[in-house]
């Protein structure tokens, strides 16, 4: 490195500062380790930390329970505190083409690699694998589970995904709290989630063991359900504090109010009209305030990872994973004003049906647990402090906007021509 500014904190080459003045050496390195650090933050993914003075007098109000530090996106790498043993294959079901890649995988890791492979009971008893005789040593030594009955979370160091986007969410149904390292091969339909090819499974598995793989953390949503919170006596007071825009703190019984459903959503929760003809009429919350209400056929929550889903289709902008924030997406609202919003991950947002609604609503979370929303009732939902630690086949960046190109198509347009003779241009003809 022949630049002398880079290394004047650390005493290698150096100016002659020996006839500078205190002030002026520190002041030049300052300017230096400045320079350094603008040079070095062109990597992270994450802006600079705010300035929290303003001017010669403003400054935030100091609040130690505030502080928070966030790793930057760009440092997060995979290390094993102790080399794992047990690993979860989750193959896609009723797929016969994925029998083999299912039955080579297990085979490489009981036999190559002698670890502990957890499928599901299901998986296991395939007729097709009950029926290949050279496969029956290593199925047998296969420990099964079944989902709702047997419980996990707490065995399982790795999970192995093969098939399209719906086993990643499957494996994320599985761990309701600390999800393990996930590691997703395509061999679905779409994969946008699926970043590894399975012809080379043997070597990019052996380096997840390895370490040192990077990750995206997946942030979830923590949403609960929950039955009879608003009481439906007193409505005019409770029509009067909504006209002002705050929840109707004086109409909420946490005591009658019974939490029924409570999940970690990696995509969305959808809340719709369901079978009824009538346009959904639903009030949405944020932190105890009313912000508007949807009309339309329904409204979607969804976490960075589902903004790619089901609320790209109904014309939200796409989120990068890392990005810490909530989408809303109206579902076709009545109204040419109706604009997907982003929120910041920390807020609590709440869905309620409007008291006018002239019915119900539904609601599913990823596409599962369908359920009915009657008057009275709540949807709560914040970012879960458990995300999901997806492992990157290059890194969190070029894996994103590889799949935005593969799987969507993002931005396919035929090349412009370039002119053959730029004279020939009517705006340079003078």
């Amino acid at each position: 490195m022949n630049s002398c500014y880079g290394r004047l904190s650390g005493g290698g080459c150096q100016a002659n500062t020996s006839t500078w003045s205190p002030l002026a050496r520190r002041a030049t390195q300052r300017k230096a380790l400045l320079r350094g650090l603008n040079c070095r933050r062109a990597h992270f993914l994450h802006g600079p930390y705010p300035a929290t003075h303003f001017g010669p007098k403003a400054c935030i109000l100091p609040n130690p329970s505030s502080v928070m530090h966030i790793q930057d996106p760009a440092s997060q790498r995979l290390t094993w505190n102790k080399p794992p043993v047990n690993v979860l294959v989750i193959r896609k079901i009723r797929d016969e083409s994925l029998v083999e890649p299912f039955k080579e995988l297990c085979r490489f890791l009981v036999e190559e690699k002698q670890m502990m492979v957890y499928v599901e009971r299901r998986v296991a008893d395939d007729a097709t694998l009950s029926k290949d005789e050279a496969f029956g040593s290593i199925r047998n030594q296969l420990c099964t589970f079944r989902e709702g009955y047997d419980d996990i979370s707490d065995c399982i160091d790795l999970i192995i995904c093969l098939g399209g986007d719906g086993t990643l969410l499957y494996a994320s149904s599985l761990f309701q709290g600390s999800v393990p390292p996930v590691m997703a091969f395509h061999l679905g339909s779409l994969g946008f989630l699926t970043p590894f090819k399975f012809d080379s499974y043997k070597t990019e598995v052996a380096k997840v063991f390895e370490g040192n793989a990077a990750i995206t953390l997946r942030s979830r949503l923590k949403v609960k359900v929950v039955k009879d919170m608003l009481q439906r006596a007193g409505q005019p007071q409770q029509q009067q504090q909504e006209h002002n825009g705050l929840l109707p703190h004086g109409h909420t019984n946490s005591e009658a109010g019974k939490v029924t459903l409570q999940l970690q959503v990696l995509n969305e929760v959808v809340v719709d009209r369901g079978p009824s003809s009538y346009l959904s009429n639903v009030d949405l919350y944020l932190d105890g305030r009313l912000i508007t209400s949807v009309q339309g056929d329904g409204v979607i929550v969804s976490t960075p990872t589902g903004s790619t889903a089901y609320a790209a289709a109904a014309g939200a902008s796409m989120i990068h994973p890392n990005v810490p924030a909530i989408m809303v997406t109206p579902i076709c609202p009545h109204s040419l004003s109706f604009r997907p919003i982003v929120v910041p991950a920390g807020v609590e947002l709440m869905i309620t049906l409007s008291p006018d609604a002239r019915n119900t609503a539904w609601v599913s979370f990823d596409g599962r647990k369908r359920q009915e929303i009657q008057h009275g009732d709540c949807i709560k939902i914040t970012t879960s402090c458990y995300p999901v630690p997806s492992i990157c086949c290059h890194d969190l960046v070029y894996d994103w906007f590889e799949s935005l190109a593969q799987c969507l198509h993002w931005n396919v347009r035929k090349r412009q021509a370039r002119l053959a003779d730029v004279s020939d241009s009517s705006d340079t003809e003078n």
